[in-house]
């Protein structure tokens, strides 16, 4: 047995078909697309929810915005933007997601992001996990004697916490510090060996954002922001963001 088809609604006004045709590159047609699959194809979110990006694109270019709107398959997109390079249109696929999130009431939207994005909002060090200044240069220097010890080869690496001058400053995820300090280690020997000058800032040091998940682009703005000026404040030429 085929899949059931689907019933498409009479002719309407789709705001999803307006944006698609916003987002065409110069010279695009939705009707040069052969929904050839590329997009699919190395998408991580493909068979969840029985969708995937090219599914996704044909029901906004159908203008099935009711079904749009209301598909969990928008909260499984990672935003990656592979469909977009792959794609021979280049249709910026993750755009239409991050709008369709927008639409969604903000009860609505997936717990844990909510939550997430809420948590990094009330301090300044941004993480998702709550944790405080104090908490983080606390981890960090016990980590860094732990791993001095117990590795001769490399008592000399260093984990600078707020060091002004440096050329990078380095963003960590914030889950690592809190549950899985140990993870944070591979990249300072790394850092270590290739003999960078770089430093953590207490402040924004979180380097995800699941405000921009959540297409809250006050609140992404403000979580952006927070972290550029902690860059700027310690005169760091490049700001190295790991997520």
């Amino acid at each position: 047995m085929g899949e059931a088809a689907i019933k498409i609604a009479k002719k309407h006004k789709s705001v999803f078909k307006d944006k698609v045709m916003e987002i065409l590159p110069d010279g695009g047609n939705l009707n040069a697309c052969l929904t050839c699959g590329a997009c699919a194809s190395g998408c991580p979110a493909t068979g969840l929810e029985g969708m995937d990006p090219r599914k996704f694109l044909r029901m906004a270019a159908l203008g099935m915005d009711e079904e749009i709107l209301s598909t969990n398959w928008v909260w499984m997109c990672s935003m990656c933007q592979r469909c977009i390079y792959v794609c021979p249109m280049q249709i910026n696929i993750p755009q239409l997601v991050y709008h369709a999130r927008k639409s969604w009431a903000r009860d609505d939207k997936p717990k844990g992001i909510l939550g997430s994005c809420d948590m990094a909002l009330r301090n300044d060090t941004c993480s998702a996990m709550g944790a405080t200044e104090e908490d983080f240069e606390f981890v960090v220097t016990d980590v860094l004697e732990e791993y001095r010890e117990a590795q001769p080869e490399f008592a000399e690496m260093t984990a600078d916490v707020n060091r002004e001058g440096a050329y990078y400053v380095l963003n960590q995820n914030s889950r690592e510090p809190v549950t899985e300090p140990d993870e944070m280690v591979p990249l300072w020997k790394i850092l270590h060996l290739a003999g960078a000058d770089w430093t953590y800032s207490s402040k924004g040091f979180a380097a995800e954002n699941y405000c921009m998940f959540m297409a809250e682009d006050e609140s992404w703005e403000k979580i952006v922001r927070t972290k550029a000026k902690a860059v700027d404040d310690l005169g760091a030429k490049v700001w190295l963001n790991t997520e």
